[in-house]
This record gives structure tokens, C-alpha cells and sequence, in this order.
């Protein structure tokens, strides 16, 4: 009986934002939960630098090796002259036949490295360029949703053009007296503030113009609960079961530390028992938003609850974490998808979307003569 050809994968991690170690994270338990009876695996570490290391390399820093002490030791090798040189590991293995992005934040969910792919023809995990980038801009990604009718907070846009005429005073009495300032193009609540009052506001933008450019303040829920569905699928998409997340009382919402360093403190509800109406609600919007902005393959959408049980659309999430603590493969686990059926699904919606994209024209192609 002939052995069926392992799927080789090119799983490229890392990046230059604040999510570098815990994408580190994410791709070793994706790796580890991948059957390797179907797989053969290359690892790629893409450096705070944003230079991709070989596989070789990348397995010396995933066994425990100090990652600046591996490329302290490969960068001379490199020809830093060339302007390709820094991707130039990837052709190592030019038999890959699919790329797996577990780069959280920039260069990963902007669209970045899904232009790469596309220009080395290649199908990869995930969505593609411009719902990519869209969902990564959270003024982009709510403009769209407003356009849909899917429920948002509203918000105010500023920017260092903008920036004299945005008071504390006019931005709350637009949108009330506490607010949230975040980053526009950045992840995992890196530069994201409470303001209850002006210094508090001053402080909050100061910080979060270190990250971008364009800051959203929005309005706050008072004593929301934080509500997450996990999407799979690609032009039917579906949606998992619902998980709710209790910070301790002394933070003041979901933040990085929370997330990926110390989750002690936080109740998961995983899943969450909530009115079937409003668990029905939220599904819907959240399928809802994975159309609207074109999403493929996965996405994790969470949600502000009101008080009085209104769901806010909070962020989308094109390459959500698969740490320990990650909610997006924990909702498809209560759901009935384990983690290793999980990434095969996610493999075999890339291909999927490759083909399909395949049969798109790009050059003119003449009408066939009747």
C-alpha cells in the first residue's frame, strides 16, 4: 500500500511588536498538537529585526537556546547587502506546500506577510491582504461595521493633525466622561488607557502615540462583561460556542498581562451560559463581521455586554493566540473541535482559498467565439 505524501508546512513566527514571545508560544503548541504522520514542518522565527531565520536555526531558539544569541551567531553568515537577503531562509525549502503564520500584531495580521505568500505563490493559513489589513485597523474595521449595521462604540479618531483640538472636554462630552484610548494599528492592549479625567487623558494619548499614529478614543461601557466567539470557516463560515472573561477588580479591563503573562486573577467561562437570544445575537454579529471585512479561515471576535445585555463589537482578531490560556482554540474545544482537529480544519482552509483564488483571471482574457 503506498504511504500518502506528508502536507509540508512552513510555520513562519516572531515578528517586531509586542506579541513576539507569546507568537513564540503560540507556534510551539500549534507545532506540538500538529500529527506529525501528516506533516513534515519547517520553522521559520521571524526576528524583532524582521529577519527570518532557517529552520535549522529557528529549531535551536524553539529548544530553549536565547534567541539573541542564536542570531548573534547566524547574522555574519548573512549578506546584510542584499535587500532580499532577510527573507532569503524561506527558499530553503521551496517544496513547502503551505505557510502557517503565527506572527501576532504587525507584519503578521496587517497584511504583510500575506502579500509575501502571494507573490512566492503560495497558499497560506488565515485571511488575505486586504481583510488583513482592514481588521488590524481598528478605525478601518469599525467604519465597516457601522456600514453594516453591527453594533460598535462610538468613537473619535485623533491625530497629531487633530491632536490641539481634541480636549478632554469635547471628547467627553461627545462620547462621556470615561473613555479609552487605544493605538489603532496595534494588538494585545499595548498603549491602551482609561481616562477618567484629563491628565489621565493627556497621559493615556502621550502613550499611545508611541504606537501609532492614529489613536481611537471611544466611548466606555460601564461594567461590561467581556464576551468572545471564536469563527471557523470561509464563505460558510460558523461560530463557536460563547466564552466570557472575569478580570480581577482591580484591573480596569483585559490587558496584556491578563492575556499572556499572569492569568491567574482572570474567571474564564468557557462556555458562558448567557439568554439564548443574546448568545444568538452575538454569533450572528460575529459571523456578520467575518463577511463583511472578507475574513478566511479563522478569526476571534470580541464583545463589550452592557448592563443591560446590548453587545458592543469590540475587535477582531485575524491570527488570535494558541497559547495555554488563548481563548480561540478553548471555544472550539467546548465546541467539539479538538485542537489538533482544529489546525487540520485551518490547513485544509487554506487550501481551500488557494484554489479558489487560483481560478481568478488577472490578465485579459477574451470571450470565447460563439
Amino acid at each position: 500500500m503506498e504511504t500518502q505524501k506528508k502536507i509540508h508546512v512552513g510555520m513562519l513566527f516572531g515578528g517586531n511588536s509586542s506579541e513576539h514571545d507569546v507568537s513564540k508560544r503560540s507556534a510551539h503548541n500549534i507545532y506540538d498538537a500538529m500529527d506529525k504522520d501528516k506533516y513534515d514542518i519547517d520553522l521559520f522565527l521571524l526576528t524583532k529585526d524582521g529577519i527570518v531565520l532557517s529552520d535549522a536555526a529557528t529549531r535551536r531558539v524553539f529548544d530553549g537556546e536565547a534567541e539573541d544569541d542564536v542570531v548573534a551567531e547566524v547574522l555574519p553568515q548573512m549578506d546584510m547587502s542584499d535587500p532580499l537577503a532577510p527573507i532569503k531562509n524561506l527558499a530553503l525549502a521551496k517544496d513547502i506546500d503551505i505557510f502557517y503564520p503565527v506572527v501576532h500584531g504587525n507584519l503578521g495580521e496587517d497584511g504583510t506577510l500575506q502579500g509575501l505568500f502571494k507573490l512566492l505563490k503560495k497558499p497560506y493559513v488565515g485571511s488575505g491582504v486586504l481583510a488583513s489589513a482592514a481588521s488590524f485597523d481598528k478605525d478601518i474595521t469599525k467604519q465597516i461595521l457601522t456600514h453594516h449595521h453591527i453594533q460598535n462604540t462610538k468613537y473619535v479618531v485623533v491625530t497629531p493633525e487633530n491632536r490641539a483640538m481634541m480636549t478632554y472636554d469635547y471628547l467627553q462630552e461627545k462620547l462621556g466622561r470615561h473613555l479609552f484610548i487605544k493605538p489603532a494599528n496595534q494588538g494585545s492592549s499595548v498603549g491602551i488607557h482609561k481616562a477618567v479625567n484629563e491628565q489621565e487623558y493627556l497621559d493615556g494619548l502621550a502613550d499611545a502615540f508611541k504606537y501609532d499614529y492614529k489613536i481611537l478614543v471611544e466611548e466606555s461601557i460601564d461594567n461590561p462583561r467581556e464576551v468572545e466567539c471564536s469563527i471557523l470557516g470561509n464563505e460558510n463560515p460558523q461560530a463557536s460556542k460563547l466564552g466570557a472573561i472575569d478580570v480581577p477588580k482591580t484591573d480596569t479591563f483585559y490587558d496584556y498581562n491578563n492575556k499572556f503573562v499572569d492569568a491567574s486573577g482572570v474567571a474564564f467561562e468557557l462556555p458562558v451560559e448567557l439568554p439564548a437570544d443574546l448568545t444568538k445575537r452575538i454569533q450572528e454579529m460575529s459571523l456578520g463581521a467575518f463577511k463583511a471585512l472578507g475574513l478566511k479561515g479563522m478569526a476571534r471576535v470580541d464583545f463589550l455586554v452592557s448592563e443591560d445585555g446590548e453587545p458592543y463589537l469590540g475587535e477582531i482578531n485575524t491570527l488570535p493566540g494558541f497559547t495555554n490560556i488563548s481563548l480561540y482554540p478553548k471555544l472550539w474545544e467546548v465546541s467539539g473541535i479538538s485542537y489538533t482537529d482544529l489546525i487540520d480544519r485551518l490547513i485544509e482552509l487554506g487550501f481551500e482559498e488557494f484554489k479558489r483564488q487560483s481560478e481568478i483571471h488577472y490578465d485579459f482574457v477574451a470571450l470565447d467565439a460563439e
